[in-house]
């Protein structure tokens, strides 16, 4: 028996919506408490100062701003593009006047900001019914992209802050078992400079921008429709950021470049990353500085350009290849700038697939095969998790058993993902098929005794 949410009547799901928006206020202010408890600016307070002083990322903001427009008509679009451009020039200008300091954030930005949050004050005096809901739905999810930025950032802070062990050497240790891959694509892209990190590095830093272009695609429609779709990629992209640093503090890790290489400084076992792959040795946590945040495990990164990839393969050509590339891209930075081992790749692939077949299945509704998928995919995230802190000494020293049951359990997860989705989407297809008629003769259809049974 299915359990559709979304099935619910207007008045449930308006207090299903109130209580989200409130869970998610405390959600903020929580956080707001938590950094300023450490001396600390939270996510708040960051995006409040965005108004008027330089954004720390003009290019989210903007693509924040084109997620809203997807409720607009295209006049009202090139309106608030042509209105977020003037902003951001007339702040330049006065910024230019004053000598105001740029160095610590981006110089455009704050326009996109003023017009998202000035839809949300027409959406609120100019705009009744459905089409308030739909401007607010638009500002709502500009501005949950935005803030899931801030939110990660404070999240960072408190995992620097209040993890101060880190158990790198329990996931380099694990990481022999895959052949050190960190080490291996650090000397990769080390050979290809500086054509290679410089093009990891930008699709590193802008996985948002990517995303948001997947997820203008799937919203296309939404301005002639006047309704958002069930499931779309922001969704997941959210989910991901709320659940994931949660999986910080449970398992801190800084990653090999700073825990095994020269940004570690001082706080680094010893500077052995990209040349040396750590010796194996009994592993055990090891202290390190209240600064670097603990961001490894799950690699996030993965998670989102993984969520990316699946999202592309319903679109066209030239979008499902961007798709791809994103992924491979990101899998190479991720592991090449020494930010991830290769055990947190493994583990953010099974991740997202777990979250996206929840929200699938939230969306079209519970059964059985949806259970069976997410608890197989938790399980098994669990068990990596284990296995990467109680079992790295035997994954190392029997590489040839180990390593492919990493990657033969992540592999279980995507067939039984693929298989799940694909029925789903059978099944959808054949609810909205009508049933095939048998086609009558003209004379038959002519005539009044045609439907009537015949006599005995």
């Amino acid at each position: 028996m299915k359990f559709a949410a979304w099935r619910q009547p207007r008045k449930s799901r308006a207090i299903w919506w109130t209580a989200t928006g409130v869970a998610a206020l405390a959600f903020l202010l929580a956080l707001e408490t938590a950094a300023r408890h450490y001396g600390e600016t939270g996510p708040i307070t960051n995006q409040a100062q965005e108004v008027i002083f330089p954004p720390k990322s003009g290019f989210l903001l903007y693509a924040g701003m084109a997620l809203m427009m997807v409720v607009l008509t295209w006049r009202q679009r090139f309106i608030a593009i042509g209105a977020a451009l003037g902003i951001d020039i007339a702040f330049l200008l006065v910024r230019g006047a004053i000598g105001a300091d740029l160095t610590e954030g981006h110089p455009f930005g704050n326009g996109a900001l003023w017009v998202i949050l000035g839809y949300a004050y027409i959406a609120l005096t100019r705009r009744t019914g459905q089409e308030r809901t739909l401007l607010l739905k638009g500002v709502g999810l500009a501005l949950l992209l935005v803030a899931g930025r801030k939110t990660g950032d404070t999240w960072l802070l408190i995992t620097s802050k209040t993890r101060p062990a880190v158990l790198d050497p329990y996931l380099a240790t694990a990481d022999h078992a895959l052949g050190n891959p960190s080490w291996l694509v650090g000397r990769i892209v080390r050979a290809t400079d500086p054509i290679g990190s410089h093009v990891l590095d930008a699709v590193y830093i802008q996985l948002a921008v990517a995303a948001v272009v997947v997820a203008m695609y799937q919203l296309r429609h939404v301005a002639t429709e006047r309704r958002f779709p069930r499931h779309h990629l922001v969704r997941t992209f959210l989910v991901i950021g709320l659940l994931g640093p949660g999986i910080y503090m449970i398992f801190p890790v800084v990653g090999p470049i700073f825990a095994y290489g020269a940004d570690g400084g001082n706080w680094a076992v010893a500077s052995l990353w990209p040349d040396t792959p750590p010796p194996i040795h009994s592993p055990h946590p090891i202290p390190f500085d209240e600064i670097t945040p603990r961001n490894c495990m799950p690699s996030l990164h993965t998670a989102w350009a993984t969520a990316i990839f699946l999202h592309s393969r319903q679109g066209p050509r030239l979008l499902r290849y961007a798709g791809t590339f994103w992924l491979v891209a990101t899998l190479g930075a991720t592991l090449g700038f020494g930010y991830h081992y290769g055990v947190d790749l493994i583990a953010g692939v099974v991740f997202t697939l777990t979250v996206e077949a929840g929200l699938r299945a939230l969306e079209r509704g519970w059964d059985r095969s949806a259970t069976q998928l997410v608890g197989y995919g938790t399980a098994v995230f669990a068990a990596l998790l284990v296995s990467y802190r109680y079992l790295p000494e035997e994954m190392a020293a029997y590489p040839w058993a180990y390593g492919p049951l990493l990657l033969l359990a992540m592999a279980s997860v995507i067939y039984g993902y693929v298989r799940t989705i694909k029925a789903w989407e059978r099944e959808a297809a054949s609810v909205r098929l009508p049933e095939p008629r048998p086609e009558l003769s003209p004379t038959q259809s002519l005539s009044p005794s045609a439907e009537m049974p015949a006599a005995p």
